[in-house]
C-alpha cells in the first residue's frame, strides 16, 4: 500500500511575513503549501504491516513554492524562502 493511501491530500495558502533580503523591505507574502492530512480509517485491504505504518503515521503540510518576488515596486526582485520550513507537522 502506498503512503498517499493513508492521507487526504489539498492544496492550502498561507499569510507569512518575509523581508527581502535585497531591499530589506518587509512584506506579507502568500505560500502555497500542500496539506496531507490522516484519514479517519484505514483503508481497506491493509495488512499487518500497513496497520503499523498507519498507526505511525501523522498529518503534515509541505511548502510547495520556493522563490517568492519581492513586493516593493523598485526591486522586484526574486528571493528563496529560507525562514520556513519545508515540511511542517499539524
Amino acid at each position: 500500500m502506498e503512503e498517499r493511501d493513508f492521507f487526504d491530500e489539498r492544496a492550502e495558502q498561507r499569510t507569512h511575513v518575509m523581508t527581502c533580503p535585497h531591499c530589506g523591505q518587509q512584506g506579507e507574502y502568500q505560500i502555497e503549501w500542500v496539506v496531507r492530512r490522516k484519514k479517519a480509517q484505514l483503508p481497506r485491504g491493509a495488512d499487518d504491516r500497513d496497520r503499523a505504518r498507519f498507526a505511525k503515521a501523522q498529518s503534515y503540510m509541505v511548502r510547495r513554492d520556493d522563490p517568492m518576488g519581492c513586493k516593493n515596486i523598485r526591486c522586484r526582485k526574486r528571493f528563496d524562502v529560507v525562514g520556513i520550513q519545508s515540511v511542517a507537522f499539524i
